[in-house]
């Protein structure tokens, strides 16, 4: 355990086995629909150390989850990593803990896994809560650079070339959080720094690392919203309540792309918040309080 887990609330471990790999759970006790945290690339479930002690205060049973080739779950060699296999991974992590109905909490990348979660199972799904997600193609859906490179077919055998230079690697992951942060106030940036950077650079640096998953994720990152894309007539008919969290300050996840998605929701709130692309430690009290009026049991 480390200095940052010494300072969660009490929780159960769980390695949960999903097709030929294992995710990483964090069970933290209460009552009600479980908020079940989703992280997305290139970081982990500690992306909410900030926000899981305002749910687990108000007595809400929280569970943190890492995917799949990220954190602390499996990472063995000739792994494959997908979209799917996230969707497969929330499937194995409600039916492993016996959860009824469970509220997927879902920021940037895990966004597809709480959405079509939610398209597949509306009747386990209580509510959905989204913070600075992409789904399909969206007005005002800017991609990182990082990303865009990942992502880009002609320019495979260079993202190969900087996963292979550790420190070439840190040199690129340096350059996104520089722009990632241009227009962050002060504590955003301080709080990335004390929290964010090294999760990121840990989840690289440790071995075996996130490095495989990510190169994989990124690569299908264009089939997804395409595939998504395709989805949105169901998302249209969907009945299951969504609660959109947005960081009007992400320099890339605009809040013109949280209106389009919500546009395509029957039933979709949003909340724009003084905060960057990650709101729920930007402004933790507030996600929180927002997530709780939201998610209280009928």
């Amino acid at each position: 355990m480390t200095d940052t887990d010494a300072a969660l609330p009490e929780f159960t471990e769980h390695r949960i086995r999903s097709g030929s790999g294992e995710i990483y759970a964090r069970d933290f006790g209460g009552s009600g629909p479980a908020f079940l945290l989703l992280h997305g690339f290139p970081d982990n479930m500690h992306i909410y150390d900030d926000l899981i002690p305002h749910l687990v205060a108000a007595g809400r049973r929280t569970v943190a989850m890492d995917f799949q080739g990220f954190g602390a779950a499996g990472k063995p060699d000739g792994a494959h990593y997908s979209f799917p296999q996230q969707v497969a991974d929330v499937e194995a992590v409600v039916a492993a803990l016996a959860l009824d109905r469970v509220i997927p909490v879902a920021h940037d990348a895990g966004g597809p896994a709480a959405i079509n979660f939610a398209l597949r199972h509306p009747d386990r799904t209580a509510s959905v809560v989204l913070m600075n997600v992409f789904y399909g193609e969206a007005l005002g859906l800017l991609v990182p650079e990082l990303i865009e490179l990942f992502s880009h077919p002609p320019l495979a055998p260079l993202a190969r070339h900087f996963l292979s230079s550790p420190q070439q690697f840190a040199w690129l992951l340096e350059f996104q959080r520089g722009l990632m942060l241009r227009d962050a106030a002060p504590a955003g940036k301080g709080r990335y720094e004390t929290l964010l950077g090294p999760l990121i650079d840990r989840n690289f640096r440790q071995q075996p690392s996130a490095a495989m998953a990510f190169a994989q994720m990124t690569a299908q990152f264009k089939h997804e919203i395409a595939a998504n894309t395709a989805r949105l007539a169901d998302l249209r008919r969907c009945a299951v309540p969504f609660v959109l969290i947005w960081g009007a300050n992400d320099p890339y996840l605009h809040v013109s792309a949280a209106e389009f998605l919500r546009a395509q929701m029957r039933d979709g709130t949003l909340h724009a918040l003084e905060a960057g692309h990650w709101p729920q430690i930007d402004a933790a009290a507030d996600v929180a309080r927002i997530m709780l009026a939201a998610g209280n049991p009928a």
